[in-house]
């Protein structure tokens, strides 16, 4: 049973009176700042209690001083002096390196935004559930990586795994948990990226620049080139998959160019139920800050008449090779899509940097597939060490289409 069913009327679990204390994991980044955001406009309600960053650390230290956590980590070790004297006399402790970020997780917080970027997020967050913490869940990878482990991991620490990418939060609005075996599928919608209407030679010769340059939301940088060639929607497909145990043939995507609804879910009576909202990830956020309760967010309201249609239309498998690769490595199963999103980390990481074009993404997370051999993954251990192999094969192969 997937962890949002056993706990979507159950509410959060009891905990002292007072503001309820959050870890921010990776509160820098877009996610992170539309957090602090949110939180700032609540000061009874939340308290933060740590907060961590990969490299930025001027953002950092700017945002500790301002919000008084007791715990600031960083993750490049070597950031760790600027860190501390940037934080000397306030008394927040300092950390860095990879150990500190997973101690932020571990902190007896009530609630913790897992916003860190790619598969990093995954040892913080899997602290942070086996202590039975609240989880917001913006980071896709973890289940994308390690599915079927973590949600074992869920129901052994009954800890609560509530989700934050805009798809996943509007589809757990409208999923009628109690109603399962009328449901026939769920829909998760594209807004296409910014090459929906671009020919594969345009996308071939594609610029980073190009790549990031959303139509819609404002996001990192990878998360934005994997919006421009679907593999975000691939990744969520599989996240879907785990936390709402819904067969890959049961989960549609759609391409919705105006990213207003933000997903569906179809009824075996022919009712279909969409949650609707402007492209704003405070919604979400503001959502699961307050679950099960509403809480108000500054987004901006809906104006139906401004926005007057509502368009739809299929992704075009052809220029988008991502969504079938991910389907193919979540039927796999295994470290299928352990590989997959490994493999897609190196490659996106390998095209910002000018070492590979934007139609190499795709088709070096494929290469890299077919070259590794399919096995189980009986441990988080096997996780890592299937990521760091993956890792591995992709940067070799990305290096081979560099000299070509």
């Amino acid at each position: 049973m997937a962890l949002t069913e056993a706990r979507r009327d159950s509410g959060p679990r009891s905990q002292a009176k007072g503001p309820r204390s959050i870890a921010i994991l990776g509160s820098t980044g877009s996610v992170g700042c539309n957090t602090i955001d949110v939180v700032e406009r609540y000061p009874n309600d939340y308290r933060v209690d740590a907060l961590t960053a990969h490299s930025n650390v001027d953002r950092l230290i700017e945002q500790a001083l301002r919000l008084k956590p007791r715990f600031a980590a960083i993750g490049i070790e070597t950031l760790y002096g600027k860190l501390k004297d940037g934080l000397a006399g306030s008394g927040i402790v300092a950390a860095a390196g990879r150990a500190a970020v997973i101690e932020a997780a571990s902190r007896p917080s009530d609630w913790v935004m897992s916003a860190i970027v790619g598969a990093a997020g995954l040892e913080p967050t899997l602290a942070a559930v086996r202590r039975g913490a609240m989880v917001g869940l913006a980071n896709k990878e973890t289940l994308v990586c390690a599915g079927s482990l973590m949600m074992k991991e869920l129901g052994k620490h009954g800890a609560v795994m509530l989700p934050v990418d805009s798809e996943h939060s509007a589809i757990f609005q409208v999923f009628e948990f109690e109603k399962r075996d009328a449901i026939e599928k769920i829909i998760l919608t594209a807004s296409g990226g910014p090459f929906r209407t671009k020919s594969i030679a345009e996308m071939t010769a594609a610029t980073p620049a190009q790549a990031v340059a959303h139509p819609n939301w404002s996001m990192g940088a990878k998360i934005s080139v994997d919006s421009a060639t679907m593999m975000n929607k691939g990744l969520e497909l599989i996240e879907a998959h785990h936390l709402f145990q819904m067969p890959e043939p049961q989960i549609e995507i759609l391409v919705h160019p105006q990213s207003v609804i933000h997903s569906m879910v179809a009824y075996q009576d022919g009712s279909v139920l969409a949650q609707l909202g402007t492209p704003d990830m405070r919604t979400p956020i503001a959502y699961a800050l307050g679950w099960p309760k509403r809480i108000a967010a500054p987004s901006a309201r809906l104006d139906f008449a401004k926005v007057a249609t509502l368009t739809f239309e299929a992704p075009d498998p052809i220029r988008f090779p991502a969504l079938r690769l991910a389907r193919e490595a979540l039927k796999a199963g295994g470290r299928a899509p352990t590989v997959l999103n490994a493999a897609n980390e190196i490659a996106v990481a390998a095209f910002l940097s000018g070492k590979i074009g934007f139609m190499d993404i795709p088709a070096l997370v494929e290469t890299v597939l077919e070259a590794m051999p399919q096995a189980e993954l009986g441990s988080i251990e096997d996780v890592i060490t299937t990521d760091a192999e993956a890792r591995r094969v992709a940067e070799a192969k990305a290096a081979g289409l560099h000299r070509n």
